[in-house]
């Protein structure tokens, strides 16, 4: 299934453009969610993860690449989504978990993370060396593309003949959104992205990777798209039209959006169409993991006893408070504006917290809770109407876990119905 990816370039350069949403999260019942989604599709599904957050010392997940692809895998199974049609992506790998170190040693860093994303079966990477190290100026587009070439090497050394395909791009938007106010994003240029193919096809030739080129499928650029704490940049087509002549220069390549949550759902055809065939998704869909989990924790409120309660957003509160490295850099303003970050930002920093044990704890305590009760119609129609309207349709159960699998599977659907690729296909097919 991951060679399917050569064909994302051929089908746009044909005028018939397909795509895939990548599922940027480690939440199991994210995950989960996603997986019920491509069933229900028919698709196959993309999920990445970051260097930050796995790689060969555990990331802030604690898992390196071989068990975060376990992990997924075991999920996929118990879903009974077929695991060959499970693609699995390495995003932002490159020196970036480590810039406060010298370059070198960031970079053999770095090689090592690849290496082991690229043994474990990670088939897309994303390689990015656009970050400057420690005392280091901004690089040149000769610099990143050397370093991306160190790092390709790498995945392809440990991939055993495997392939592995590939994305470049220096123009890279935070990950997790931007923290500052937003009203409107420069594009990338056609001259910058043009720049950064050339630069890298030529250094690939010269040190000895011109065979690898043709499995560089996407290049990461900013297409305008961009969400901050409580603000949303949207997509608007004519900006990236000169830039889709880079597509037109090189048919095998597409573009991949990065921070394309909470966009309008009409845009995410339109960036389709314009060549952006891969949608990065991510704290949009903790956001709606977290809005099920405190509405769920108000119903549990009405229907259950004051001592058995879970008291979810106000444990979140007291653990955030006490370790606030994940969020007291991103969160400004008055306590009471830092307080409403915390629990309703876009950038969802509070996604950081899910793995805390005592955090762990209170959502068990609260899916136990109403696993013991009936949800009252009324109460789901009051905190969750589009769960509600669904349990009126007779397409989902009153329980709590498919609640929620419900509001993260509703995050995706704009994505789905962008033109993503079916399995029906032995290549693919349009929706």
């Amino acid at each position: 299934m991951p060679a399917f990816l050569e064909h994302l370039g051929p089908a746009y350069a044909a005028g018939v453009p397909f795509s895939l949403y990548s599922v940027c999260s480690a939440h199991p019942l994210v995950l989960r969610g996603a997986i019920q989604q491509a069933l229900a599709d028919r698709s196959p599904l993309l999920v990445e993860a970051t260097s930050n957050q796995v790689n060969q010392f555990g990331g802030y997940t604690g898992m390196r690449p071989a068990a975060f692809r376990d992990f997924v895998i075991a999920l996929a199974k118990e879903e009974r989504f077929d695991p060959e049609n499970l693609i699995l992506g390495g995003d932002h790998l490159g020196p970036n978990p480590w810039q406060n170190l010298g370059a070198e040693e960031a970079m053999k860093h770095a090689e090592a993370m690849v290496a082991e994303y690229s043994r474990a079966g990670f088939v897309k990477i994303h390689l990015d060396a656009s970050m400057p190290c420690a005392g280091e100026p901004m690089l040149s587009d000769e610099v990143i593309a050397e370093r991306a070439a160190r790092l390709c090497r790498a995945a392809e050394e440990a991939a055993s003949g495997a392939p592995r395909y590939y994305v470049i791009g220096t123009e890279v938007p935070i990950p997790g959104g931007a923290t500052e106010s937003l009203s409107e994003l420069k594009v990338t240029t056609y001259p910058m992205a043009s720049q950064t193919v050339r630069v890298h096809q030529e250094v690939f030739a010269r040190v000895g990777l011109e065979h690898v080129w043709r499995r560089v499928i996407a290049m990461v650029v900013q297409p305008g798209v961009e969400f901050n704490h409580d603000s949303v940049v949207d997509y608007v087509s004519a900006k990236t039209e000169s830039l889709r002549a880079v597509l037109r220069q090189n048919p095998s390549l597409v573009f991949e959006a990065h921070s394309s949550d909470y966009q309008r759902p009409s845009a995410y055809r339109e960036l389709v169409q314009d060549g952006f065939a891969i949608l990065k998704v991510g704290p949009a869909l903790t956001f709606a993991l977290r809005e099920a989990l405190f509405a769920l924790e108000k119903i549990e409120q009405e229907i259950c006893s004051e001592d058995t309660l879970s008291h979810l957003s106000d444990v979140l509160e007291q653990v955030m408070l006490a370790s606030p490295a994940n969020w007291s850099k991103h969160y400004h303003g008055t306590l009471q504006q830092q307080r409403i970050l915390r629990r309703y930002s876009y950038s969802d920093r509070i996604r950081y917290y899910w793995q805390e044990p005592v955090v762990q704890a209170a959502v068990r305590t609260l899916m136990h809770n109403l696993d013991n009760k009936t949800i009252p119609e009324t109460l789901l129609s009051a905190m969750l109407p589009a769960q509600y309207l669904a349990l009126r349709a007779g397409l989902l159960p009153s329980e709590p876990q498919a609640i929620i699998l419900h509001k993260i599977r509703e995050t995706l659907l704009p994505y789905a119905a962008s033109g993503i690729c079916r399995l029906a296909d032995a290549r693919w097919t349009q929706n």
